[in-house]
């Protein structure tokens, strides 16, 4: 049987009304001052979404993620049919004749009531259907704003991309990248991340792996791509998992890279085979514009303590300089019962930002940035006056800090195992050369801040469905 939404309709009934919802007279306009119109889009439907900071400070692009069963009115709909719209934005003027014909069709007209938002309605389980829409939002303190969700066919807006994320071949091999404006991640190795920094705001992943830039010599291409500013090696990077597994050595971590299956991978840090040992596969999962994810597989993991399956599912945001985690485990068989998660960073070389509270660390100091398999020294060193790094894991997984010295020294949180063993943790970078966050304070007071945003996000307090007067 066909689904009735909220509005009493089928989804086949849906189309047929969208198609003809921009006929609508000009006096009914008028009396509708309210409603969003930019050009000949004039919506007769919309879903209020109500939502609330319940911090007591300001959020800028805070992230907004809703699930289809919260607004049942666009479950299923084509992204196409929808604009978010905040009533509070600065509406876009009418574009001039050269802004018109560089845009064609597609382009922003003038706005009215609002000013529509960049979204997206991301199928994460690619089945066809939208999981979550997601956008950014901008609160006052424990502010509660209403934010609209238009119903009509409008294929005008461009929307320039902010994140970027893809899989490419890299010096021989496949490397997952995924990046904001401001910071990009990688894994050269399959595990562990590393982190580069621009010097102005802009997306450059795509030119690495095309162009086959060097990470640490990319300035003398162009200063504003910036430089790989983490020397990852057989260390956790900027951001990496592993598990303790023996109770009776308490800063001991297992690393899927590192396992008895060879004893070469200590010369390369890389696993020997794709048979016998750890196995990865990476997948695009969402490509901007204002987010975008990257999933990592790793399979047949034996550590000589158990065996483990995971996902991991990276997720970089416009404007921010950090990227969220999701791991789950398909298979967690330990042998000891006292087996625990560990996400973990690499304690910068000459730290002198040394911070950790709660589930928050924070490292970081001055570095001379060079290749480290630069063994002939073709690179000049590049020297800064701090690069940092940072690691948040959620209140409510409970995270203890731990030191490990092994792999080069790491800060790490031992994680509770959860019923269905899956945690979520932050990553986090600046450096001194950056646009933003360029100052060691600047950089910690952000990490603290987002820490607290990580741990309470945006609230869907409600939601609305409206008709057209």
């Amino acid at each position: 049987m066909a689904r009735q939404h909220r509005f009493g309709r089928t989804a086949a009934a849906w189309a047929t009304m969208l198609a003809g919802s921009l006929i609508v007279s000009s006096a009914a306009m008028a009396q509708d001052a309210g409603w969003y119109e930019q050009g000949g889009f004039k919506p007769l439907r919309r879903v209020a979404l109500t939502l609330t900071n319940d911090l007591d400070e300001p959020r800028t692009n805070a992230p907004v993620t809703i699930l289809p069963d919260q607004v049942p009115e666009l479950r299923g709909l084509q992204e196409m049919y929808v604009t978010v719209v905040d009533p509070a934005g600065e509406p876009r003027p009418e574009p001039d004749a050269r802004q018109r014909a560089q845009e064609g069709p597609h382009g922003f007209l003038k706005e009215t009531n609002g000013r529509a938002v960049f979204f997206q309605m991301d199928d994460l389980d690619k089945d066809g259907i939208w999981d979550e829409l997601f956008f950014q939002i901008d609160l006052q303190p424990h502010e509660t704003k209403t934010v609209y969700a238009y119903i009509g066919f409008n294929q005008r807006g461009w929307n320039p991309h902010g994140s970027h994320a893809a899989i490419g071949s890299y010096a021989r091999h496949q490397i997952p990248f995924w990046e904001s404006e401001n910071v990009g991640w990688k894994l050269w190795f399959p595990t562990d991340v590393d982190v580069y920094g621009k010097r102005q705001p802009l997306l450059m992943s795509n030119r690495l792996y095309m162009e086959n830039l060097d990470g640490y010599a990319v300035s003398y291409i162009d200063p504003a791509l910036g430089s790989d500013i983490m020397s990852v090696d057989n260390s956790f990077g900027g951001g990496g998992i592993g598990l303790f597994e023996h109770p009776t050595e308490p800063t001991r971590v297992s690393k899927p890279r590192f396992t008895p299956q060879n004893t070469e991978v200590a010369e390369t840090n890389f696993n020997l085979n794709q048979i016998d040992d750890t196995r990865y596969a990476f997948e695009v999962v969402v490509n901007g514009p204002v987010r975008s994810m990257i999933k990592v597989r790793t399979m047949n993991w034996r550590t000589g303590e158990g065996l483990y399956e995971m996902e991991q599912v990276y997720t970089a945001y416009a404007h921010q300089n950090y990227s969220t985690a999701r791991v789950t485990y398909s298979t967690f068989q330990p042998e000891d019962p006292g087996t625990a998660f560990a996400a973990a960073i690499r304690r910068h070389g000459n730290e002198q930002i040394a911070y950790q509270q709660g589930g928050v660390v924070i490292t970081g100091g001055a570095e001379a940035i060079r290749n480290p398999d630069d063994r002939d020294s073709a690179q000049n060193a590049l020297t800064v006056d701090f690069a940092g790094s940072a690691l948040v894991v959620k209140d409510v997984y409970r995270p203890e800090y731990v030191f490990v010295p092994d792999y080069q020294g790491n800060h790490a949180f031992r994680i509770p195992v959860t019923p269905d063993h899956s945690f979520e943790y932050l990553i986090a970078a600046a450096w001194s050369e950056g646009a933003v966050l360029n100052t060691r304070q600047a950089f910690q007071d952000y990490v603290i801040k987002t820490a607290r945003e990580y741990n309470s996000p945006v609230r869907l307090a409600g939601e609305t469905a409206e008709a057209r007067p």
